[in-house]
């Protein structure tokens, strides 16, 4: 009432002082998105953007995927696009990699990595191998992507995890990533890459919401593949994971800050290539560390992270040997109980921070 009066006395235009007048701003609001919207946003802002992408595998079409990640996504591109094929992974992986070769981009869905078994020959030797083979001139752009790692009660042939299977192959960049920021820029990038990719999800992480930035729902946005995140500085001790054990680290170092043990969590992103540069950087901040994974110990993820510390520069930073949380060493139990001692939980990272740093 103030400002209008003064404005009359002064004969200025009222509207154009309130025009002129700077507004208290707020930053937007993050937005929540779960790791299933988020592929699916990836996969459809692909498809529209590149004619030569396409999505094969069961159920993905008319039925919106086995877990609702092509969702919607047939209704709009058609079956020329989104196409479902029979219960052979053999039979349609080697047409997505034929169609590669020939100048496609196709996304070839497996139900679960454990039935990508049946397409190992295609994803290796097909795939993999042939820039080399073919002195480069011949690229494979294609990703190979579905739910990896155990779920819930689904026993021995349903719960491995693949990281350090594809991780040991030259020629594959394996992505395994944890929050929605990383499901969608990974998976935009790896389409986008002219080499094949295996993608690792986790089912568990399906429905779980994440906050997302404003640059995250931007259809530019693209995660660099071969690069960790830091999700939380620390000082004390490093730890390393990824997929869905980095929720569990940070749950862990939550805990763990209360009695004023800072850790600090990487997300490793990219299985191969593995960023060593920014672990190696942490180790040598913190002095210590731990690895985390899901998947079985011998030749695991986190013992190709421990050898090439041990080869590398960040040796000589650390003032204690480093230690590995892991699964257990047998194949999955059925039982809930059996399967709940058998991979990583909260309480098993705790203990092994403790022991790292001698407390």
């Amino acid at each position: 009432m103030a400002l209008l009066k003064s404005c009359v006395r002064s004969g200025r235009n009222v509207f154009a002082v309130i025009l002129r007048r700077e507004f208290h701003k707020t930053a937007p609001a993050l937005v929540q998105v779960t790791v299933r919207d988020a592929l699916t946003q990836a996969m459809d802002e692909e498809l529209e953007r590149d004619e030569r992408v396409f999505l094969l595998g069961e159920e993905v079409a008319q039925y919106d995927g086995a877990y609702k990640v092509s969702r919607g996504l047939w209704k709009k591109y058609g079956d020329k696009r989104i196409i479902d094929t029979p219960i052979a992974e053999m039979g349609f992986a080697g047409i997505a990699v034929g169609s590669a070769m020939a100048g496609l981009r196709p996304i070839c869905e497996f139900m679960t990595f454990n039935f990508a078994m049946q397409a190992i020959d295609q994803i290796i030797n097909s795939a993999a191998k042939t820039s080399y083979m073919s002195a480069g001139l011949q690229s494979v752009p294609i990703v190979f992507r579905g739910p990896n790692g155990h779920a819930t009660g689904v026993a021995a042939q349903h719960s491995q995890c693949f990281a350090a299977w594809y991780g040991h192959c030259p020629g594959l960049k394996v992505l395994s990533p944890w929050s929605a920021e990383d499901a969608k820029g990974l998976l935009k990038a790896a389409i986008r890459d002219d080499n094949p990719v295996v993608f690792l999800e986790n089912e568990l992480l399906y429905g779980v919401a994440f906050e997302v930035s404003e640059e995250a729902q931007s259809k530019d946005f693209v995660v660099p593949i071969g690069k960790a995140k830091v999700e939380r500085q620390g000082t004390l001790i490093t730890l390393v994971s990824h997929s869905r054990y980095v929720g569990h680290c940070l749950d862990a170092a939550a805990v763990l800050a209360e009695e004023g043990i800072e850790c600090e969590v990487i997300n490793l992103r990219s299985i191969r290539p593995l960023d060593m540069e920014t672990i190696e950087s942490s180790v040598a901040k913190t002095n210590h560390l731990v690895t985390v994974e899901g998947g079985w110990p011998q030749f695991g993820v986190g013992a190709e992270i421990c050898a090439r510390i041990m080869e590398g520069p960040a040796l000589n930073y650390l003032d204690a040997p480093v230690i590995r949380v892991t699964g257990v060493d047998i194949p999955m139990p059925y039982a809930k109980i059996l399967e709940e001692h058998s991979v990583p939980q909260i309480r098993d990272i705790i203990t092994a921070v403790r022991k790292a740093l001698n407390i």
